[in-house]
């Protein structure tokens, strides 16, 4: 099975979620949040520096009790942000 590329905007999402992750976690140590979230350390840190842009929803999820987030919070967070385009004369 090959998977699809991710486009420019699916990157930059999973690289908005991993900075908000990272802050989140504040001064505990990326073990102790994946040990709560029942994930590797590796694997929160792929998902914190990027490199795994599109985790699982149960992943999120359980990072977001872990660091005591709702899960609105990371979507909006996360979420494309829209511009508008210039007005055409």
């Amino acid at each position: 099975m090959v998977r699809t590329p991710l486009t420019p905007e699916e990157r930059e999402r999973g690289e908005r979620l991993g900075r908000l992750l990272r802050e989140s976690r504040g001064g505990r140590s990326m073990a102790e949040i994946a040990a709560a979230a029942g994930i590797s350390a590796e694997t929160l840190r792929k998902i914190e520096t990027g490199r795994a842009p599109t985790p699982a929803f149960f992943t999120v999820a359980a990072l977001a009790g872990a660091l005591g987030l709702s899960m609105d919070a990371l979507a909006g967070a996360c979420a494309h942000a829209v511009t508008e385009a210039p007005a055409v004369a």
